[in-house]
């Protein structure tokens, strides 16, 4: 039985339940879980919790996370994310939206913010998943609820893509952030890439890739990547 922590560096194109299942494979133990959902396009740290570990799960739940992402102007989506189907897209839209026009329009999200949650996510109500009700073509009132962007910078800019950086706290849709300045800007946005570099306590430069896990599996060696509970 192993028991502890295993920071996973989550693939693209993988959903966190994917993960959860290989480990579970892999180390052969029922008790798998792990903290903080992230989308099948995203990358970045997953950690994923091993027997007796997943009783602490909730309490690294409630840690800041951190992220590097891109959003594209001009085009909106149905998810939100670069996964979902093009709803607009305004291809002939001037290339005049200047960086100092975007950094302006951000900065009403840093510090303490109300967010609704996008449709595509897993946040229930009246006990049923919204993915599952937006999948139906169902859209239902949401509440804001309220979260903190510590920290919300563009790293590079060239026009119709934006990069930038975000540090903020449990709870926060990346996605829905992307969809709310793009709608602020008047010209819509979607997210096209994500990358979570940080969740509390874990960096990306602790995350181990999957391919890496599965080979260290075939050699009995999966005990070398453990972390300890903190």
């Amino acid at each position: 039985m192993i028991d502890g922590i295993i920071v996973v560096d989550k693939p693209a194109g993988w959903t966190s339940f994917d993960v959860v299942a290989k480990i579970r494979n892999l180390a052969k133990t029922k008790k798998v879980g792990h903290s903080g959902t992230l989308d099948p396009m995203a990358t970045g740290v997953l950690p994923i919790f091993l027997g007796k570990a997943t009783k602490s799960i909730q309490d690294y739940l409630n840690g800041d996370k951190g992220y590097e992402g891109e959003m594209v102007l001009g085009i909106t989506t149905d998810t939100g994310d670069a996964e979902g189907k093009i709803q607009t897209s305004n291809v002939q839209l001037p290339n005049n939206y200047q960086l100092k026009q975007i950094e302006e329009k951000i900065k009403k999200y840093r510090g303490e913010i109300e967010q609704v949650p996008p449709m595509y996510s897993a946040v229930k109500i009246n006990g049923e998943r919204l993915y599952k009700l937006a999948r139906k073509g169902i859209e239902v009132k949401r509440e804001p609820r309220k979260i903190t962007i510590y920290s919300l910078l563009i790293t590079h800019y060239s026009f119709p893509r934006v990069a930038f950086t975000v540090t903020c706290s449990k709870g926060t849709y990346i996605r829905q952030l992307v969809v709310d300045i793009g709608e602020d800007l008047g010209c819509g946005a979607h997210l096209s890439k994500l990358v979570r570099t940080y969740a509390h306590p874990f960096k990306l430069s602790q995350a181990v890739r999957m391919d890496t896990i599965i080979s260290l599996a075939k050699e009995g060696k999966l005990d070398t990547i453990i972390q300890p509970i903190l």
